[in-house]
């Protein structure tokens, strides 16, 4: 049986004071849910979630991580010292990496890769503009991103990979595609895993959905056959809305 999972993507957002605050004020909240609760973290704010997260069923997430273990890449961070602060799992290839820092689907990979091999586990994003929407190129564009991000994966590591499924057209613009649109694509991603490593883990992997997930949408959304969980960007921020998501 899959765990849901609800991860919340806090961007470029809240101070260690802030992130401490947010942390006590939902611990007792999500206590004893049934869900995995996730907070994906600035890397300034690691440390002192980590702490405050001590005792609580809360893990914790990195946003972003560069493939190798070390080097002379400036204002980079590596998955050795992500692991050495606690993390649990690290977004990879997130739209707006993708976007504003020019994220491909081989850079995808060797982080997915990179992350495999130093025990973190890889929350990895896929989805689609609104012009490739319109254009029909939603199915074969996540196809894509998928293989090329699952290359060199072995099958015995893939259950430890959780996709997460975020139409660009959604994130951030209020719009949210329906929880039938939403599973569609999830159930084509499943298949896409199917076809790559059989059957058996096609029913073990998770996949999110993510794009303007509110408490507003997140029971319908998770009601759907093949939806495991959410990224959450806007509302994570909020504690009573973040409770909301995790207690839907």
């Amino acid at each position: 049986m899959r765990i849901p999972i609800i991860a919340g993507n806090w961007k470029m957002h809240k101070t260690a004071a802030e992130s401490v605050e947010f942390v006590e004020s939902i611990k007792d909240q999500v206590k004893g849910t049934d869900v995995e609760v996730v907070i994906c973290a600035p890397y300034t704010l690691i440390h002192s979630v980590k702490e405050a997260i001590q005792g609580t069923n809360i893990k914790l997430a990195a946003q972003n991580m560069h493939w190798e273990d070390q080097g002379a890449y400036t204002g980079e961070v590596s998955p050795i010292m992500l692991k050495e602060l606690g993390v649990e799992y690290c977004i990879i290839g997130h739209s707006e990496r993708r976007q504003y820092f020019n994220e491909t689907d081989e850079t995808v990979n060797k982080k997915v890769l990179a992350a495999l091999k130093h025990n973190i586990k890889p929350i990895v994003c896929v989805g689609e503009t609104l012009e490739q929407r319109e254009n029909g190129e939603t199915d074969a564009l996540v196809k894509a991103q998928v293989v090329k991000a699952f290359a060199g994966v072995p099958a015995e590591r893939v259950a430890e990979i959780v996709i997460a499924y975020e139409p660009i057209w959604a994130i951030g613009t209020g719009k949210t595609a329906t929880a039938e649109q939403a599973n569609e694509v999830i159930y084509n991603i499943r298949e896409v895993i199917r076809d790559l490593y059989g059957e058996e883990i096609y029913t073990e992997i998770r996949i999110q959905y993510g794009g303007s997930v509110k408490p507003s949408n997140i029971e319908e959304i998770m009601n759907q056959e093949d939806i495991d969980g959410a990224l959450v960007g806007g509302a994570s921020l909020k504690p009573d809305d973040f409770v909301g998501l995790v207690n839907f």
